[in-house]
């Protein structure tokens, strides 16, 4: 054996070997102790999103928040909250029947088409329709009487304190409900009528109406009066300020008030 393939020890100083001490195993470091929680939020922070999980993201949000306002505002605008059942059961009635009056209209006015393109004489047709056209237009525009089934509203006011835009909310119930002419104390009702003044000193369209008001309403009086008189309607908001409420039905109402006709200042017509 070689000497340099023996192990090589310590001399002492006195030249003697002195064997080798052997070294222990050099343990890895511990691991560092890091717990579950730490490992989510730096698996977590800082953010790394792309492009497409930030528009998602924003998506959601704004979901999330539109469907937050809608049941906000569901809940908060439940009027009929506490109304009875047999009051929303007429509430519903009347919505029907206003789906059904625009289905009828519809109707007619599909067979009006029909009828002018299957006439053998379509300009004495096209002419009849004209004229039907006009009257409904001039009963509209108050150019014209108007007589027919509907109700008669009276609303007294001891106390003085109905305002012109109670008067006009009643006018806009009505007309919801379908009524098809209307006149207030001797006023024509048309598309642009107004109320102003104030409790006891009310004026229509300009003109002075005095208590007690009365509209004559021409119109379907089964759907008129219950309109009318829902919760938290016209009746009852009238009824907070002290006034009287009377409606009665009537199969043969007349509204004669009539307006002027007005031609217009600058428009004229495009036909030849």
């Amino acid at each position: 054996m070689n000497n340099d393939d023996k192990p090589r020890g310590h001399r002492a100083q006195d030249g003697a070997s002195v064997p080798p001490v052997p070294q222990a195993p050099v343990s890895p470091p511990p691991a560092e102790d890091v717990s579950g929680r730490q490992r989510l939020l730096a698996g977590l922070w800082p953010p790394r999103l792309s492009r497409a999980q930030l528009i998602v993201a924003v998506l959601l949000f704004g979901l999330g928040l539109g469907l937050a306002i809608q049941v906000r505002s569901t809940s908060d605008d439940s009027a009929l909250r506490g109304a009875r059942q047999e009051d929303l059961v007429r509430i519903l009635d009347e919505v029907d029947d206003r789906t059904q009056r625009l289905e009828d209209e519809k109707q007619r006015l599909d067979d009006q088409r029909t009828e002018l393109e299957n006439s053998s004489d379509q300009a004495e047709e096209a002419r009849k329709q004209t004229l039907e056209k006009e009257r409904q237009l001039g009963i509209l525009a108050g150019t014209v009487a108007a007589q027919g089934p509907g109700i008669t509203l009276t609303i007294t006011d001891p106390a003085r304190a109905v305002a012109p835009d109670m008067l006009l909310d009643a006018l806009q119930e009505l007309r919801a409900a379908g009524a098809e002419a209307i006149q207030v104390n001797g006023v024509r009702v048309v598309a642009n009528t107004y109320f102003s003044g104030e409790g006891g000193n009310v004026q229509a369209d300009g003109k002075r109406i005095d208590a007690p008001y009365e509209f004559t309403v021409i119109g379907k009086p089964q759907d008129l009066e219950p309109a009318l008189n829902i919760p938290g309607g016209v009746v009852q908001t009238l009824e907070k300020e002290q006034a009287t409420v009377v409606v009665e039905r009537s199969d043969d109402i007349s509204v004669d008030a009539l307006r002027p006709a007005q031609r217009p200042d600058y428009a004229r017509s495009s036909s030849p």
